[in-house]
């Protein structure tokens, strides 16, 4: 059946056909296979281990480098208290569904549109719109087939309800989403039995710290929380300067309750988080915006989806921000580096799109969100969030522990103030409330002055007040005169001080490298057998193959003298002088992704010269050996293209010889 979702070079996409080639070349396989695979974890084989660290090393360079970041390392065992304070423990979870006869776990959003969809797909089939032509040959006309047997058509209405709802299904609550189950008989694609409400279900690993089980902790969910409490180091680290922003790549780990789709949902991940730090009164301006403004992106908005449409807008950033749909600078500035970035490491663009979230799906003190989201075999999948979490994190963090997480800037021009200021005599007060005395302290200091001045005739009259601390026994504690004080001061205010605001992007490593591979996917044409993966070179796991053209010992010290210039310069290669022919070694080689091969063949002894092949074209050039390898650099670092090998040195017009299918 033909789809919309296309290969590279616009050939129907088949998983099965891709999922056999990442098996057959070891690219990744199922954690403990000799214990049987476990879900949702993975193991990656060399040439995604390799894809990988090429990815990481762009990505530095890209925002650690070129925004002058800094980069850090935090732990991924977290205290208790950490995640309470953050929402998490309350807040981190999905809906899921049971069946009740089988115990089998569903999510409940993926139970739904897994549901719609089949139905939807029936509906077609019953209509007749299945398609057997490929549609990327325009000449070929759509062919109306049978029903197939079982396929239900729906009433119109039913049809256009189930298209809105998997439209705006992101935008459902639980409560939503189980009353949908009810109302649609959403049942068990599996089993067909009917589910269980939706309930909410906590996604974080629990464990403890140390053996006595007293110190409840967690595997962190996202590497966040460690670079918000770090933000003094980071501050002082910046010389108190503002903006300024950290970043840090590293594992994170979530319960899925059905991990499934490969790489695209699993347990344990890889994520790369920046936390930029902005003023909140500088309207979140960006120096740098003014070089992307102009910059087009496909934009599908929280209107557009509300309407039950999924249709991308191209405008620049420039007009989003101005507009408004995306709400500031900075968070316009990242969306736009976003983009680039997948562009350079080679993610198809026509594949890619900025769906900002619905209302529903914002935490409470977000300001805008927006996801970019890639196009795989699976539908459209999260693969970067970009938010603007306001001052929340550290706001948060600030009044759980008393330790302050703020900027002071000195001012240009002071002023005098009268306030009421409500202050802990510490030597009393330490006694008494011990660790708790800086809590205490921080809830004094948040009162307002109407409040404070309120506690002062109280503290008067009665000789104490009560004052609500958070993360205290039983939330509130009393306050005698001699313990603290409450009167009306005048001074000189030379600083200020202020909570950052923070904008988030936040990548999933995984789903990006999936996503990565699906778009490099082809095969070439009248032999769907010979597979190609075209990474770029600057992202590919191996740069270039060697490839003897016969097995000779006089070819022998010419390849060794090869290996070690590519060492030299510090650029990965393969050799293969296996006894195959030279095509069907430079087609193997072509499902790794190597993107050029050097030939040595007996001219290569005669005269130095050797061949550099294209692996998608599968043109070639003929060239002294330095000048062979210093394209082959210059590919790598992304400064030439094949053109420009193309266009600097004398082509070769030998044929390559066909590779017979294995």
């Amino acid at each position: 059946m033909a789809t919309d979702y296309k290969t590279l070079a616009g050939q129907e996409f088949d998983r099965s056909a891709f999922e056999s080639l990442m098996k057959r070349k070891n690219f990744y396989w199922q954690s403990f296979e000799p214990h049987g695979p476990v879900k949702g974890l993975f193991d990656y084989g060399h040439p995604l281990a390799t894809l990988e660290a090429q990815f990481l090393s762009i990505w530095r360079d890209h925002f650690v480098r070129k925004e002058r970041m800094q980069e850090l390392k935090c732990a991924m065992i977290t205290p208790y208290n950490v995640f309470k304070t953050s929402g998490h423990v309350d807040k981190f979870a999905d809906f899921m569904c049971k069946d009740p006869k089988t115990g089998e776990i569903l999510r409940a959003d993926h139970l739904i549109k897994d549901v719609l969809e089949a139905r939807l797909k029936s509906d077609k089939e019953a209509r007749g719109e299945k398609v057997e032509e490929a549609v990327d040959d325009p000449t070929k006309k759509k062919k109306k087939v049978k029903a197939s047997k079982g396929a239900v058509k729906l009433d119109d209405e039913v049809r256009k309800e189930y298209e809105f709802l998997l439209a705006t299904l992101d935008d459902y609550t639980g409560e939503d989403m189980g009353a949908l189950v009810k109302k649609h008989d959403i049942r068990s694609p599996i089993t067909g039995n009917e589910v269980e409400p939706p309930v909410s279900v906590n996604l974080m690993f629990q464990t403890q710290i140390g053996a006595t089980g007293k110190e409840p902790a967690f595997l962190r969910p996202e590497t966040a929380q460690g670079q918000f409490l770090s933000f003094q180091h980071l501050l002082e680290y910046n010389d108190g300067k503002m903006p300024f922003a950290s970043a840090s790549i590293g594992y994170s780990f979530r319960n899925e309750l059905s991990p499934r789709s490969g790489l695209l949902r699993v347990r344990e991940f890889l994520m790369a988080e920046i936390e930029h730090y902005v003023d909140p009164e500088s309207g979140k301006q960006h120096s740098g915006f003014k070089k992307v403004r102009d910059y087009k992106l496909p934009l599908l908005s929280r209107t557009v989806q509300q309407e039950g449409g999924s249709t991308p807008t191209f405008i620049t950033i420039g007009e989003a921000v101005d507009s408004k749909l995306v709400d500031n600078e900075t968070l316009g500035y990242f969306i736009a580096r976003i983009a680039m970035f997948m562009e350079r490491i080679g993610v198809d663009p026509t594949k890619m799109r900025f769906r900002q979230h619905m209302q529903n799906e914002m935490a409470h003190y977000a300001a805008d969100c927006w996801d970019c989201e890639l196009q795989t075999s699976y539908g459209w999948v999260e693969c970067v969030g970009c938010a603007d979490r306001s001052a929340y994190d550290l706001s948060v963090h600030m009044k759980a522990t008393g330790v302050p997480l703020n900027v002071r800037e000195s001012l240009k021009e002071p002023y005098r103030v009268e306030e009421w200021q409500a202050q802990l005599d510490k030597k009393k007060a330490g006694p008494i409330f011990k660790k708790d005395a800086s809590k205490v302290q921080a809830a004094l200091d948040s009162l307002t002055q109407d409040f404070r001045e309120k506690l002062s005739l109280s503290l008067k009259k009665d000789g104490e007040v009560e004052v609500e601390v958070a993360d205290v026994e039983g939330g509130k504690v009393k306050l005698n005169k001699d313990v603290v004080s409450i009167q009306k001061e005048s001074r000189l205010i030379t600083t200020r001080e202020y909570i950052p605001n923070v904008i988030e992007p936040s990548f999933g490593i995984g789903r990006i490298l999936y996503s990565l591979m699906e778009h490099a996917y082809w095969t070439r044409e009248g032999d769907a057998a010979r597979s190609v993966m075209s990474f770029k070179p600057t992202v590919a796991p191996i740069k270039v193959l060697l490839v003897p053209l016969q097995k000779d010992a006089r070819f022998t010290p010419v390849v060794e003298s090869l290996e070690e210039q590519l060492d030299d310069r510090g650029i990965s290669y393969d050799t293969d002088s296996s006894g195959v022919s030279i095509g069907k070694r430079y087609a193997r080689n072509d499902e790794l992704g190597i993107p050029c091969g050097i030939t040595v063949d007996y001219q290569s002894l005669e005269d130095g010269t050797f061949t550099l092949r294209d692996r998608d074209t599968t043109k070639q050039v003929r060239a002294k050996a330095e000048d062979i390898l210093d394209a082959v650099e210059k590919m790598t670092l992304g400064r030439w293209t094949w053109a420009d090998v193309q266009a600097k040195l004398p082509a070769f017009e030998g044929k390559e010889e066909e590779p017979k299918a294995e």
